[in-house]
């Protein structure tokens, strides 16, 4: 499926709203909600069984992607603010939740996402963060060391400010 270019309009959905997906253990959409699909623009039967990242707007730090791919892997929940991109290019912010899912055996076998509309003061935190992340990996001329050289920034940021990621983050979608 060809990349959209992203544009500089943003989609909007009710603070009421969920989005929710599904995936599997390589990150392959099992499962989208009608509100995933009418704010990316999407049917169901175009994202099935394709990557997650089908959504991922160039304006995401690889950083935070590496963080939240750590946390599901280790069997933990995560949160994180996460601008997606429509099926024509457009935006839109969410705060995701993103918890692994489990067999009855206790067994990884998938991932599960809820998402909903982040409060505005929070975006107003993220985006500069973000745009440095996403600075510094692009300085780099090795991909992995430009990630490794966000996730350093970012984790000297929240030491800088004696905060988790967690707390980070949380503190933000609730203030």
């Amino acid at each position: 499926m060809k990349r959209p270019t992203p544009t500089l309009q943003e989609r909007h959905f009710q603070e009421d709203e969920l989005i929710v997906s599904k995936t599997d253990l390589k990150g392959r959409l099992v499962y989208v909600n009608d509100v995933f699909c009418s704010v990316g623009l999407y049917g169901e039967a175009e994202v099935l069984g394709q990557p997650h990242s089908i959504v991922r707007h160039p304006d995401m730090p690889r950083a935070v992607f590496a963080l939240l791919w750590q946390r599901i892997q280790d069997g933990r929940e995560v949160f994180a603010f996460v601008k997606n991109m429509a099926k024509n290019g457009d935006f839109y912010w969410v705060l995701a939740h993103v918890t692994p899912s489990f067999t009855l055996a206790g067994e990884v076998d998938g991932y599960h996402s809820n998402r909903r509309k982040p409060r505005r003061s929070a975006l107003g935190v993220i985006e500069p963060i973000y745009r440095e992340l996403l600075r510094i990996e692009a300085d780099s001329q090795d991909r992995r060391a430009g990630m490794r050289d966000s996730l350093a920034h970012l984790d000297a940021l929240l030491a800088e400010n004696q905060q988790g990621y967690d707390e980070f983050v949380l503190g933000l979608a609730t203030r």
